[in-house]
């Protein structure tokens, strides 16, 4: 079995006479008889590989004398992530994301992702991630465990499936909100809000106040009780900006609250027929900005 690059120690060697005038990738196999063709040029391209003291290309004709040197592996050890299973039955199961993880793969994009850990956490399943939440946002994914789970998911009637969120707003809310307003997601970055209302209720934002918190700086924040059903991308972030009811620590509809350390918009309960979750509110209140 071939090694990985990023086990391999550092070390130097003088190449012998019987390594003279063989490429580098070959001759490399002096520091590291056990590692393969494949790995020693991977280790090259990588810039870990130094001749003379300088890096080179794998096809470099060595000279008997010449030092080569093995550079120790710099990059910073993975970190440790935990996703937390909150419900499992034989069909469904919801996991707790945590803020600043992606739900799924992005491509060009290397950060972990919960999607990648789904084999792992359900060795024994056909796991399959059936919503998404935004990078910054904590709190539930469902994901089917079977085939015919996924698909009965996906003719589910939209308003039988509630999703309920809490966030904290920067201003004052006293009474609850129907957000009714059309969206348009087809710009990738930011939704837009626009003027006409949206005749369909399962596209509606609930909005209900749960507490007043102290802002300093930004004045009121309150905690809310948001509610949706088929959810568009955005739709709790920008209908609330647009309500004049920004997210707290929200840097792309929430301008003028960045001394927030986070966003904070938290998906703590999922329910549909035969299947209820609910996430704890792991996530510490703001203290006062002043």
């Amino acid at each position: 079995m071939e090694h990985n690059e990023n086990h391999v120690s550092a070390q130097s060697a003088q190449v012998d006479a019987a390594r003279h005038g063989q490429r580098l990738d070959k001759a490399l196999e002096q520091l590291l008889p056990e590692a393969g063709l494949r790995l020693r040029r991977r280790l090259i391209e990588l810039g870990r590989v130094l001749v003379q003291g300088r890096p080179a290309a794998p096809g470099l004709k060595v000279q008997e004398g010449w030092r080569i040197e093995l550079l120790p592996d710099e990059t910073p050890p993975a970190p440790k992530i935990k996703i937390p299973i909150v419900k499992r039955t034989m069909s469904f199961a919801a996991l707790l994301k945590p803020a600043g993880m992606h739900s799924s793969a992005i491509a060009g994009m290397s950060e972990p992702c919960v999607e990648a850990f789904l084999p792992g956490l359900f060795p024994d399943s056909q796991p399959v991630l059936l919503n998404r939440l935004d990078n910054l946002t904590s709190g539930l994914l469902l994901v089917a465990l079977k085939p015919q789970a996924q698909k009965d998911f996906a003719i589910m009637d939209a308003m039988k499936v509630t999703k309920e969120y809490v966030a904290i707003v920067v201003g004052r809310l006293d009474e609850a909100l129907e957000l009714r307003r059309c969206l348009d997601s087809d710009d990738r970055r930011r939704t837009r809000v626009l003027p006409k209302l949206d005749p369909e209720r399962r596209n509606w934002t609930f909005v209900w106040p749960v507490e007043e918190l102290p802002g300093g700086p930004l004045g009121t924040l309150t905690k809310v009780r948001v509610q949706i059903y088929a959810g568009a991308r955005h739709q709790i972030r920008a209908h609330l900006a647009a309500a004049m009811l920004p997210i707290l620590g929200d840097p792309l509809y929430g301008e003028g609250n960045a001394e927030a350390s986070r966003l904070y918009l938290h998906h703590r309960r999922l329910a549909f027929p035969r299947f209820e979750a609910e996430a704890p509110e792991n996530w510490a209140l703001p203290v006062p900005l002043d």
